[in-house]
């Protein structure tokens, strides 16, 4: 496999603060060296005997490997953010960042002082799109192999001391505010609306629970934080609670093997949720047969272990 270099994507002689100069020293020798050191490194691992060759051989080959495909792909992404008045922000990325920052302003304060607490060190500062939660994230990279895994960065900001040194000197504020007048918005709105067609991971599926309501336990927490009365029923199986040592706070423990001996203390003027440990099956049988009696109930996702990981309140299980 030969990883092929890709065309300076700005313009560099259209750009405002940052000369040719500079950008064409850090794509030939930067950019160029790492794409060069990568087919190399990326040749030695196709044909290295891996029958012969130490792990700690294999895995340092690797290592640098990754290292020097994110230094170049980041490069691209670098050079492919500029040749903008950095100014205008078309709609679309626009309120993108609004909807996750709370405002555009807001953004950038957070972007320049991640920018400006890498001064003197080593690095990336990214805007990068995470398909998990639909949401923009800023991030410091304070080398190339730090990333947000899942996460689909669509700017760049290059901190190395190679971006802007033999034009800026020491000075990082100027570097970080020219590039900051130079972001080409169109291009990084189009990387965002690429970057949203990305499906999130697979969530759990039941098929045979899919006509079933769920709710998570942060939604729980939120209805219990608000006051709304709720009724959450804890129906993890006998074989199961009878070793339990704790149960969610302000929960009750109802056999999920004898339910019509349970129902009738519930009250249907207020919403049931039902969790057993992980949220599979029992969870889910329960919240159907009160929703089959007409009680507006719910099965919460993940059951007693999520609202443990996410420190909900328990108490003992007496």
């Amino acid at each position: 496999m030969r990883f092929r270099i890709a065309p300076l994507f700005c313009r560099p002689w259209t750009l405002n603060g940052m000369s040719p100069r500079l950008i064409e020293s850090h794509y030939e020798h930067n950019y160029g060296a790492a794409l060069s050191r990568l087919n190399t490194v990326t040749h030695e691992l196709e044909a290295i005997d891996i029958g012969a060759a130490t792990p700690q051989m294999i895995s340092r080959l690797k290592r640098e490997q990754i290292d020097l495909l994110n230094a170049t792909l980041l490069h691209e992404l670098y050079f492919a953010s500029l040749g903008g008045d950095g100014r205008t922000l078309p709609e679309i990325i626009s309120n993108a960042i609004t909807r996750d920052f709370g405002l555009v302003e807001r953004w950038r304060q957070e972007f320049i002082a991640l920018a400006e607490a890498l001064a003197g060190d080593a690095g990336w500062i990214l805007l990068s799109y995470v398909p998990r939660d639909g949401r923009l994230i800023n991030q410091s990279a304070s080398d190339h192999t730090q990333g947000i895994a899942g996460g689909i960065p669509i700017l760049a900001l290059d901190m190395y001391e190679h971006a802007y040194h033999i034009e800026h000197g020491a000075n990082t504020t100027a570097y970080i505010a020219a590039f900051m007048r130079n972001i080409d918005w169109t291009a990084v709105e189009a990387r965002y609306g690429d970057a949203v067609k990305v499906a999130p991971p697979r969530p759990l599926s039941q098929p045979e629970f899919a006509d079933v309501p769920s709710i998570t336990p942060e939604e729980v927490q939120a209805m219990l934080a608000s006051g709304q009365r709720v009724q959450i029923i804890d129906t993890r199986p006998r074989h199961y609670s009878s070793r339990a040592v704790d149960i969610v706070e302000g929960a009750v423990w109802r056999d999920p093997e004898h339910v019509d001996d349970w129902i009738g203390t519930l009250s249907k003027e207020a919403p049931v949720v039902t969790f057993c440990v992980y949220g599979f099956h029992i969870g889910c049988q329960s919240a159907i047969a009160l929703r089959n009696a007409g009680f507006d109930a719910r099965y919460m996702s993940g059951g007693h272990y999520a609202w443990k990981a996410l420190k909900g309140p328990v108490k003992l299980f007496e």
